[in-house]
């Protein structure tokens, strides 16, 4: 019997372990690899620190994953991080992250990755002067479709999709090793051959810092696992194996496509390049090594997309649970396995996005300076919740506990510290754009709190 649209029905397990790797797969695998090299060869300065700052991307994720299996084990809900930090701190400071992840992350992740998807669309099947835009909503579009269709259509696209994303990525390795045995190979990038030692010693804290910030925002996403624990099949700690095999492979991915960029193109050709995927594919494979990576960068793009669309609704879905002024966001449809109207939102205001970023937008740099400090203030209170929920509830069920705590959890915080503080050091009038966005959340939680006040407050008796 099918279960119609309620505000009392809940999320089921109907995911296979299969289904929650190629989803945490597609959403940590974006357009991030085939920009972020270049800058992370350009900030550490050698090949040793730029291998090292990617290793060290994959053991920090594998630290903060693990601390994210033992909070999903013990609460598995649709919320994810919302629903750990208002178990930890209450219902203000889970709204006030809600709103960012409204506002900010989530629907400016996809209006973004839709851009990126429309500029390497445009690179193989121009549609004018806003051609760039026009694909990106047709992506969205389409994408909301095929979400609202339900869990199973969207995972099974997902499947699909990640399949040919890294199938992508192993184009990249294919032509580095290509290109690894000619002897000429770099000649069309001039000073390639520079700087391809080991290099100097270590690179100075601060470009450490920023290399990291861009390291570990391309291996960002995994956290999203977290808005499936109540829909993942088997037992709860299923979310750790889910958590554990996928960072296993995008680290191995990412340390081969980075040797591919290095065999390629060689230490300064990589930090000197603007595009370093088209310039490795364009040295191997010439234009239509270019017109390859523009389809594996669409379908990256479409990927993340779809993946983000996934996990992105059920924080929303989470807040109408909660909030009785926005109940219509918390209707669950139980025969799809969608939140559709939170879903609904999300899609509307990350068009909205496209259309008002068409005049706006200034790239992938300018994305990452709006969202990280916003990002990373919330990653570290969400690092700090394991810590005080095993002080607030320490009675509670906990199928996996993080091993060595608790110095584990707090290595973990310590680096969103740290990333924290250096994104605020490197975009600072960014930062001051997401405050303000946070300031208009803190505005809206007052009018809740208000109206809800003020319901509560019982009619007067008549005469």
């Amino acid at each position: 019997m099918s279960q119609p649209a309620s505000e009392s029905t809940q999320p089921t397990p109907t995911l296979s372990l299969r289904e929650a790797v190629a989803i945490i797969v597609g959403i940590v695998i974006g357009a991030g690899i085939f920009k972020a090299p270049s800058l992370v060869a350009q900030f550490t300065g050698s090949t040793g620190w730029m291998l090292a700052a990617w290793v060290a991307g994959g053991v920090i994720s594998l630290i903060g994953a693990l601390c994210y299996a033992e909070l999903a084990a013990a609460w598995p809900h649709a919320g994810g991080d919302y629903h750990f930090l208002h178990r930890a701190y209450g219902r203000r400071v889970a709204f006030l992250f809600a709103w960012a992840r409204f506002a900010v992350i989530t629907t400016g992740s996809i209006a973004l990755l839709a851009f990126v998807f429309g500029d390497y669309m445009s690179a193989v099947l121009p549609l004018g002067e806003h051609g760039p835009a026009v694909w990106g909503a047709l992506a969205i579009a389409l994408l909301t479709g095929l979400n609202a269709r339900g869990i199973h259509a969207s995972a099974g696209a997902q499947s699909w999709l990640t399949l040919a994303e890294v199938l992508g990525l192993v184009l990249v390795v294919v032509a580095g090793l290509w290109l690894w045995g000619s002897a000429d190979h770099r000649m069309p990038l001039p000073d390639a051959a520079a700087g391809d030692a080991a290099g100097p010693g270590m690179p100075a804290l601060g470009m450490l810092g920023l290399a990291m910030v861009f390291v570990l925002l391309t291996y960002g996403g995994w956290n999203e696992a977290a808005y499936l624990s109540a829909e993942l099949r088997g037992s709860r700690r299923s979310m750790l194996h889910a958590l554990v095999i996928s960072l296993g492979l995008i680290t191995v991915l990412y340390l081969l496509v980075n040797l591919a960029y290095l065999y390629g193109l060689g230490l300064q050709g990589m930090a000197n390049s603007e595009a370093v995927a088209a310039d490795l594919l364009r040295v191997a494979f010439g234009r239509t090594g270019e017109t390859l990576l523009a389809l594996s960068v669409g379908v990256a793009a479409l990927t993340s997309i779809n993946a983000t669309m996934i996990v992105g609704a059920r924080t929303n879905f989470a807040v109408g649970r909660d909030w009785p002024q926005l109940h219509w966001l918390g209707r669950w449809e139980g025969e799809r396995g969608v939140p559709a109207v939170a879903l609904y939102a999300q899609s509307a205001f990350a068009l909205a996005l496209v259309v008002f970023g068409t005049g706006l937008r200034s790239g992938f740099q300018t994305m990452v300076d709006y969202t990280a400090p916003v990002f990373w203030s919330f990653f570290l209170l969400c690092a700090l919740a394991l810590i005080v929920l095993r002080r607030k509830e320490p009675a509670a069920e906990r199928p996996f506990r993080v091993p060595l705590y608790p110095l584990l959890p707090l290595v973990f915080a310590a680096v969103c510290a740290y990333m924290l503080w250096s994104s605020i050091v490197y975009v600072k009038a960014g930062a001051l754009a997401g405050l303000g966005v946070l300031a208009l959340g803190g505005v809206l939680l007052a009018w809740l709190e208000a109206a809800g006040r003020r319901q509560a407050v019982p009619a007067p008796a008549g005469d």
